[in-house]
Protein backbone atom coordinates (compact mmCIF):
# COMPACT_ATOMS: atom_id res chain seq x y z
CA UNK A 1 0.00 0.00 0.00
CA UNK A 2 1.25 3.37 -1.33
CA UNK A 3 1.28 6.94 0.19
CA UNK A 4 -1.66 7.92 -1.42
CA UNK A 5 -3.82 4.21 -0.56
CA UNK A 6 -4.94 4.49 2.86
CA UNK A 7 -7.03 2.37 5.20
CA UNK A 8 -10.42 3.03 4.75
CA UNK A 9 -12.15 4.68 7.57
CA UNK A 10 -15.60 3.45 8.23
CA UNK A 11 -18.30 4.59 10.83
CA UNK A 12 -20.76 2.63 12.05
CA UNK A 13 -24.33 3.22 11.83
CA UNK A 14 -26.39 0.67 12.31
CA UNK A 15 -26.20 -3.31 13.65
CA UNK A 16 -28.25 -5.81 14.71
CA UNK A 17 -29.85 -9.05 13.83
CA UNK A 18 -33.63 -9.39 12.00
CA UNK A 19 -36.13 -11.87 11.17
CA UNK A 20 -38.25 -11.30 7.94
CA UNK A 21 -41.21 -13.61 7.02
CA UNK A 22 -41.78 -12.41 3.05
CA UNK A 23 -41.66 -9.21 4.53
CA UNK A 24 -38.19 -8.18 2.35
CA UNK A 25 -39.18 -6.93 0.17
CA UNK A 26 -37.15 -3.13 -1.71
CA UNK A 27 -37.16 -1.96 -4.73
CA UNK A 28 -34.97 1.21 -5.85
CA UNK A 29 -32.88 1.39 -2.86
CA UNK A 30 -29.34 3.31 -2.73
CA UNK A 31 -28.03 4.89 0.29
CA UNK A 32 -24.95 7.41 0.90
CA UNK A 33 -23.76 3.82 3.21
CA UNK A 34 -22.31 0.49 2.78
CA UNK A 35 -24.58 -2.44 3.95
CA UNK A 36 -23.22 -5.88 4.96
CA UNK A 37 -25.11 -8.85 5.62
CA UNK A 38 -24.89 -12.20 7.42
CA UNK A 39 -27.04 -14.48 6.72
CA UNK A 40 -28.52 -17.13 9.33
CA UNK A 41 -30.82 -19.05 7.88
CA UNK A 42 -34.00 -18.72 5.24
CA UNK A 43 -33.97 -17.32 1.51
CA UNK A 44 -34.03 -13.89 -0.25
CA UNK A 45 -32.36 -12.41 -3.21
CA UNK A 46 -30.33 -9.44 -3.56
CA UNK A 47 -31.07 -7.33 -7.01
CA UNK A 48 -28.19 -5.49 -8.10
CA UNK A 49 -27.24 -4.88 -11.89
CA UNK A 50 -24.83 -7.38 -12.41
CA UNK A 51 -27.60 -9.62 -11.29
CA UNK A 52 -29.21 -11.55 -8.83
CA UNK A 53 -27.68 -12.78 -5.82
CA UNK A 54 -29.59 -16.06 -4.02
CA UNK A 55 -28.60 -16.01 -0.24
CA UNK A 56 -27.16 -18.60 0.95
CA UNK A 57 -26.46 -19.60 5.02
CA UNK A 58 -23.05 -18.46 6.44
CA UNK A 59 -22.47 -16.23 3.58
CA UNK A 60 -21.73 -12.78 3.86
CA UNK A 61 -22.75 -9.72 0.93
CA UNK A 62 -21.48 -6.45 0.82
CA UNK A 63 -23.59 -3.61 -0.92
CA UNK A 64 -21.20 -0.14 -1.43
CA UNK A 65 -22.45 2.88 -1.46
CA UNK A 66 -24.40 4.54 -4.00
CA UNK A 67 -24.74 1.18 -5.32
CA UNK A 68 -28.73 0.96 -6.72
CA UNK A 69 -30.17 -2.51 -5.65
CA UNK A 70 -33.37 -3.93 -4.35
CA UNK A 71 -34.43 -6.93 -2.26
CA UNK A 72 -36.83 -10.20 -2.54
CA UNK A 73 -37.93 -11.87 0.52
CA UNK A 74 -40.62 -14.99 -0.31
CA UNK A 75 -40.02 -16.60 3.10
CA UNK A 76 -38.70 -17.31 6.10
CA UNK A 77 -35.06 -15.14 6.94
CA UNK A 78 -32.88 -14.25 9.38
CA UNK A 79 -29.95 -12.23 9.11
CA UNK A 80 -27.14 -10.07 11.09
CA UNK A 81 -26.91 -6.57 9.17
CA UNK A 82 -24.53 -3.82 9.75
CA UNK A 83 -24.50 -0.15 7.78
CA UNK A 84 -21.29 1.26 7.89
CA UNK A 85 -21.02 5.07 6.64
CA UNK A 86 -17.18 5.85 5.13
CA UNK A 87 -15.48 9.01 6.09
CA UNK A 88 -13.05 9.95 3.14
CA UNK A 89 -12.17 13.73 3.55
CA UNK A 90 -10.49 14.55 0.38
CA UNK A 91 -9.30 10.69 -0.69
CA UNK A 92 -10.61 8.20 -3.03
CA UNK A 93 -13.34 6.00 -1.64
CA UNK A 94 -11.71 2.07 -1.17
CA UNK A 95 -14.56 1.41 -3.55
CA UNK A 96 -12.82 3.52 -6.31
CA UNK A 97 -9.56 1.54 -5.80
CA UNK A 98 -11.15 -2.37 -5.67
CA UNK A 99 -13.84 -4.20 -7.03
CA UNK A 100 -14.68 -6.28 -4.23
CA UNK A 101 -16.99 -9.82 -4.56
CA UNK A 102 -20.43 -8.92 -3.35
CA UNK A 103 -20.77 -12.47 -1.92
CA UNK A 104 -18.62 -14.67 0.36
CA UNK A 105 -18.18 -17.37 2.25
CA UNK A 106 -18.38 -16.44 6.46
CA UNK A 107 -15.72 -18.16 8.57
CA UNK A 108 -16.57 -18.91 12.13
CA UNK A 109 -14.42 -16.36 13.76
CA UNK A 110 -16.10 -13.22 11.71
CA UNK A 111 -19.56 -15.01 12.62
CA UNK A 112 -18.47 -14.63 16.14
CA UNK A 113 -17.09 -11.23 15.47
CA UNK A 114 -20.53 -9.75 13.84
CA UNK A 115 -22.90 -11.31 16.79
CA UNK A 116 -20.35 -9.44 18.96
CA UNK A 117 -20.53 -6.26 17.26
CA UNK A 118 -24.35 -5.96 17.48
CA UNK A 119 -24.19 -7.29 21.33
CA UNK A 120 -21.99 -4.55 22.15
CA UNK A 121 -24.12 -1.69 20.36
CA UNK A 122 -27.35 -3.09 21.69
CA UNK A 123 -28.51 0.39 20.48
CA UNK A 124 -27.85 0.82 16.90
CA UNK A 125 -30.58 -2.03 16.21
CA UNK A 126 -33.25 -0.46 13.14
CA UNK A 127 -36.63 0.10 14.50
CA UNK A 128 -38.16 -0.37 11.27
CA UNK A 129 -36.81 -2.08 8.20
CA UNK A 130 -38.49 0.17 5.30
CA UNK A 131 -35.10 1.54 3.77
CA UNK A 132 -37.15 4.65 3.64
CA UNK A 133 -37.85 4.82 7.33
CA UNK A 134 -34.24 5.47 8.19
CA UNK A 135 -32.32 6.15 4.49
CA UNK A 136 -32.63 9.96 4.82
CA UNK A 137 -30.42 12.85 6.06
CA UNK A 138 -31.87 13.24 9.91
CA UNK A 139 -31.46 9.59 10.53
CA UNK A 140 -28.01 9.61 9.29
CA UNK A 141 -26.68 13.02 10.71
CA UNK A 142 -28.38 11.12 14.28
CA UNK A 143 -26.45 8.19 13.39
CA UNK A 144 -23.47 10.00 12.80
CA UNK A 145 -23.99 12.18 15.78
CA UNK A 146 -24.43 8.87 18.46
CA UNK A 147 -21.31 7.20 17.15
CA UNK A 148 -19.27 10.55 18.78
CA UNK A 149 -20.87 9.98 21.61
CA UNK A 150 -19.94 5.99 21.74
CA UNK A 151 -17.55 5.09 24.79
CA UNK A 152 -13.80 5.30 23.23
CA UNK A 153 -13.24 1.21 24.53
CA UNK A 154 -16.32 -0.02 22.68
CA UNK A 155 -15.65 2.48 19.40
CA UNK A 156 -12.05 0.79 19.04
CA UNK A 157 -13.44 -2.58 19.43
CA UNK A 158 -16.30 -1.85 16.59
CA UNK A 159 -13.56 -0.18 14.07
CA UNK A 160 -11.42 -3.64 14.87
CA UNK A 161 -14.80 -5.81 14.36
CA UNK A 162 -15.77 -4.11 11.15
CA UNK A 163 -11.99 -4.40 9.72
CA UNK A 164 -11.92 -7.67 10.30
CA UNK A 165 -14.95 -7.90 8.74
CA UNK A 166 -14.23 -6.21 5.69
CA UNK A 167 -10.88 -7.68 5.27
CA UNK A 168 -12.94 -11.27 4.18
CA UNK A 169 -14.27 -9.39 1.38
CA UNK A 170 -11.24 -7.84 0.26
CA UNK A 171 -9.18 -11.08 -0.01
CA UNK A 172 -11.06 -12.10 -2.88
CA UNK A 173 -11.28 -8.79 -4.84
CA UNK A 174 -10.36 -8.40 -7.93
CA UNK A 175 -10.04 -6.38 -11.21
CA UNK A 176 -8.93 -3.11 -10.10
CA UNK A 177 -6.38 -3.77 -6.77
CA UNK A 178 -4.38 -2.04 -4.46
CA UNK A 179 -1.20 -2.12 -7.25
CA UNK A 180 -3.23 0.77 -9.34
CA UNK A 181 -0.80 2.87 -11.83
CA UNK A 182 0.90 5.15 -9.77
CA UNK A 183 0.00 7.86 -12.15
CA UNK A 184 -3.97 6.55 -11.63
CA UNK A 185 -3.68 6.49 -7.74
CA UNK A 186 -1.98 10.79 -8.18
CA UNK A 187 -5.17 11.30 -10.60
CA UNK A 188 -7.80 10.19 -7.97
CA UNK A 189 -6.46 11.99 -5.26
CA UNK A 190 -6.42 14.99 -7.47
CA UNK A 191 -9.78 14.83 -8.08
CA UNK A 192 -10.98 14.08 -4.93
CA UNK A 193 -8.58 17.09 -3.48
CA UNK A 194 -10.02 19.27 -5.99
CA UNK A 195 -14.02 18.13 -6.80
CA UNK A 196 -14.97 21.63 -5.87
CA UNK A 197 -13.13 23.11 -8.69
CA UNK A 198 -13.75 22.49 -12.37
CA UNK A 199 -11.69 19.89 -13.12
CA UNK A 200 -10.10 19.44 -17.10
CA UNK A 201 -8.96 16.55 -18.56
CA UNK A 202 -6.10 17.88 -19.98
CA UNK A 203 -4.76 19.22 -16.54
CA UNK A 204 -5.34 15.96 -15.68
CA UNK A 205 -3.42 14.67 -18.32
CA UNK A 206 -0.76 16.89 -17.99
CA UNK A 207 -0.45 15.63 -13.65
CA UNK A 208 0.62 12.20 -15.21
CA UNK A 209 2.82 13.88 -18.00
CA UNK A 210 0.83 12.16 -21.02
CA UNK A 211 -1.14 13.15 -23.83
CA UNK A 212 -4.88 13.51 -23.00
CA UNK A 213 -5.91 9.91 -25.64
CA UNK A 214 -2.82 7.83 -23.36
CA UNK A 215 -4.07 9.40 -20.31
CA UNK A 216 -7.78 8.65 -20.78
CA UNK A 217 -7.06 5.09 -21.88
CA UNK A 218 -4.88 4.27 -19.45
CA UNK A 219 -7.62 5.64 -16.84
CA UNK A 220 -10.33 3.49 -18.43
CA UNK A 221 -7.81 0.78 -18.42
CA UNK A 222 -8.16 0.59 -14.37
CA UNK A 223 -11.21 2.75 -13.54
CA UNK A 224 -13.38 0.87 -16.17
CA UNK A 225 -14.95 4.28 -16.97
CA UNK A 226 -13.19 7.41 -18.59
CA UNK A 227 -12.26 10.57 -16.63
CA UNK A 228 -14.60 12.29 -17.60
CA UNK A 229 -17.39 9.90 -16.21
CA UNK A 230 -15.73 9.26 -13.51
CA UNK A 231 -15.23 13.21 -12.29
CA UNK A 232 -19.17 13.45 -13.14
CA UNK A 233 -19.81 10.37 -10.66
CA UNK A 234 -18.32 11.65 -7.73
CA UNK A 235 -19.02 15.25 -8.31
CA UNK A 236 -22.87 14.13 -7.75
CA UNK A 237 -22.08 11.81 -4.89
CA UNK A 238 -20.60 14.71 -3.23
CA UNK A 239 -23.59 16.71 -3.82
CA UNK A 240 -25.98 13.95 -2.22
CA UNK A 241 -23.76 13.64 0.52
CA UNK A 242 -23.81 17.26 1.42
CA UNK A 243 -27.38 17.81 1.18
CA UNK A 244 -27.54 14.93 3.81
CA UNK A 245 -25.87 16.74 6.02
CA UNK A 246 -26.14 20.40 5.31
CA UNK A 247 -29.60 22.71 4.64
CA UNK A 248 -27.69 24.00 1.01
CA UNK A 249 -29.75 25.50 -2.10
CA UNK A 250 -29.38 23.50 -5.55
CA UNK A 251 -27.83 27.04 -6.80
CA UNK A 252 -25.13 27.28 -4.18
CA UNK A 253 -24.19 23.71 -4.15
CA UNK A 254 -23.96 23.61 -7.77
CA UNK A 255 -21.42 26.61 -7.44
CA UNK A 256 -20.03 24.98 -4.41
CA UNK A 257 -18.49 21.79 -6.65
CA UNK A 258 -17.70 23.87 -9.77
CA UNK A 259 -20.53 24.01 -12.21
CA UNK A 260 -21.00 27.42 -13.42
CA UNK A 261 -24.10 26.14 -15.51
CA UNK A 262 -27.14 24.92 -13.10
CA UNK A 263 -29.02 23.79 -16.10
CA UNK A 264 -26.06 21.22 -16.74
CA UNK A 265 -25.98 20.32 -13.18
CA UNK A 266 -29.74 19.38 -12.71
CA UNK A 267 -29.38 16.98 -15.85
CA UNK A 268 -26.12 15.76 -14.56
CA UNK A 269 -27.88 15.05 -11.47
CA UNK A 270 -30.93 13.47 -12.65
CA UNK A 271 -28.95 11.23 -15.38
CA UNK A 272 -26.82 9.92 -12.25
CA UNK A 273 -29.65 10.02 -8.97
CA UNK A 274 -32.46 9.35 -11.12
CA UNK A 275 -33.53 12.26 -9.85
CA UNK A 276 -33.21 15.96 -9.76
CA UNK A 277 -31.42 17.76 -6.78
CA UNK A 278 -34.81 19.28 -6.04
CA UNK A 279 -36.93 15.99 -5.59
CA UNK A 280 -33.26 14.24 -4.11
CA UNK A 281 -33.37 16.85 -1.89
CA UNK A 282 -37.04 16.35 -0.22
CA UNK A 283 -36.92 12.89 -0.34
CA UNK A 284 -34.11 12.49 2.07
CA UNK A 285 -35.73 15.54 4.37
CA UNK A 286 -38.91 13.24 5.01
CA UNK A 287 -37.88 11.01 7.50
CA UNK A 288 -40.28 7.52 7.98
CA UNK A 289 -42.05 8.84 4.57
Amino acid sequence: MNEEQQYPDFILLNVGHAVHNADWNWKNVCSPFTRIHLVESGTASIIREGGTYELKKDHLYLTPSYVHHGYECEGSLSLYYIHIYEEMGNRPSIFDLVDFPVEVAADPLVIQLIQRLAFINPDRGLQVYDPRSYDNSSTLINNIAFHRTTPFAFEMEARGIIQQVFSRFLVHASGKNLDLDERIIKTLHHIHTNIDQPLNIEDLAALCFLTKDHFIRLFRKHMGCTPGKYINQKKIEKAQQVMLLKDVSIKDLAYSLGFENISYFNRLFKKTAGMNPGSYKKKICQPGR
